[in-house]
């Protein structure tokens, strides 16, 4: 076929003979279609089926970085300058393409969800039951200020009803965890007769009371098989000694003409040093005081405990002691400090030894009855002593 066949020549922008082939999308011309038909015919532009092709600067090449315009119409006007087609795809962002699909993240981040508040801060917790511990210690509170304001007596029978109690509770735990039957019977009748014994005889009639007690302990021990004789009489005379020996101190200040100021700035003391340790440990405490033994106890809480205590010291000698002096008091309260902290860290080891929290559930939020007499037991010689040595007996 020559030349003629292909009808007309090729109007100005369109491809031709001479050219890389036909026009792509314009009507041959032949006998049906004549030259001004052709000339009249304008090619649709061709858009590509399928997913759109990712823009410019992707991994295709550039001839693929988007949707082509093709026709006679748009080759002229667009792809001209070879240089310019670069430039202008590389500034021009992706809304500048009519044909291009916006990029897209292979794995967006999620927002945040701007109606949700953001999670508070934990708050430190003190472990216990704060309404219940409050209660209860209020409770005790006005049952030992009662009985020791009014009845002398009385507060000697509080002290013998709360050591009885708590020798049950250490025997109790001494068996159930470690198997040993420290004989609760000669206890618990030896120590309430230790604590009368120290409130009419004074230290003497104490000690007296200690002997017998640890007697019948080794006595009462025999009615039972041999095995274990040793680990259990010396369970029952270390529980003598560690409980009922160390409240007589407590009668015994109470025999003094100002006994109740005496017994009431004992218990002030304490109470105090132990709430300070408590506060400032809670709010400053970092550096761990002995954390194989009590691992809630800190240095910052034992430096509160001594500052406490040597504050209400100073105020209950010059205030309620008779004859006695602020300069007393420091040295007082800083004694209670460290008895104290040493008293709580000696009942924790044993806890820890027989692997519980409480020596037991009486006290709501509290724990046991010797939970709350860790501290005051080792603290009342301390106070009587010092008393004695600064005031005297009387």
């Amino acid at each position: 076929m020559n030349d003629s066949s292909w009808g007309t020549p090729p109007q100005a922008g369109h491809w031709g003979p001479s050219d890389q082939g036909p026009v792509q999308g314009a009507a041959p011309a032949g006998p049906a279609y004549d030259a001004h038909d052709a000339q009249h015919t304008r090619p649709m532009p061709i858009v590509p089926d399928g997913p759109a092709v990712p823009p410019y600067g992707g991994d295709q090449d550039d001839d693929r970085g988007a949707a082509r315009l093709s026709g006679p119409l748009f080759r002229d006007e667009q792809f001209r300058d070879e240089a310019f087609r670069d430039d202008r795809f590389r500034d021009e962002t992706t809304s500048a393409q009519p044909y291009a699909a916006a990029p897209q993240k292979q794995n967006p981040e999620p927002m945040p969800d701007s109606s949700q508040p953001a999670p508070a801060p934990q708050k430190k917790s003190a472990g216990r039951d704060l309404g219940a511990a409050i209660g209860v210690g209020v409770g005790l509170g006005a049952v030992i200020i009662a009985s020791l304001f009014f009845v002398k007596a009385a507060f000697v029978g509080v002290i013998a009803v709360a050591v009885v109690v708590g020798l049950w509770e250490l025997t109790s735990r001494l068996q159930e965890r470690k198997g040993i039957k420290a004989p609760l019977v000669p206890l618990a009748l030896g120590g309430a007769a230790m604590v009368v014994a120290g409130y009419v005889r004074g230290a003497e009639g104490a000690w007296v009371a200690m002997a017998l007690t640890a007697l019948a302990v080794l006595v009462w021990r025999m009615t039972d098989p041999p095995e274990g004789y040793l680990k259990d009489v010396t369970a029952g005379v270390f529980a003598a000694f560690y409980v009922p020996f160390l409240a007589t101190f407590v009668a015994m200040m109470l025999t003094a003409e100002d006994g109740a100021a005496r017994v009431l700035m004992f218990l002030l003391l304490t109470v105090v040093s132990d709430t300070g340790a408590y506060a400032v440990g809670w709010r400053f405490g970092t550096h761990k005081l002995a954390p194989r033994i009590s691992p809630g106890k800190t240095r910052e809480g034992l430096v509160g405990a001594v500052l406490f205590a040597m504050v209400a010291g100073a105020l209950c000698m010059q205030f309620l002691i008779d004859d006695g002096t602020w300069w007393q008091g420091l040295v007082i309260g800083f004694a209670v400090a460290a008895s104290a902290t040493l008293g709580d860290l000696g009942e924790s080891m044993i806890k820890r030894d027989l692997g519980i929290k409480d020596m037991g559930t009486l006290l709501p939020g509290h724990g046991g009855i010797m939970d709350r007499l860790d501290s005051l037991l080792p603290t009342a010689p301390v106070v009587w002593l010092l008393l004695v040595l600064f005031v005297g007996s009387g």
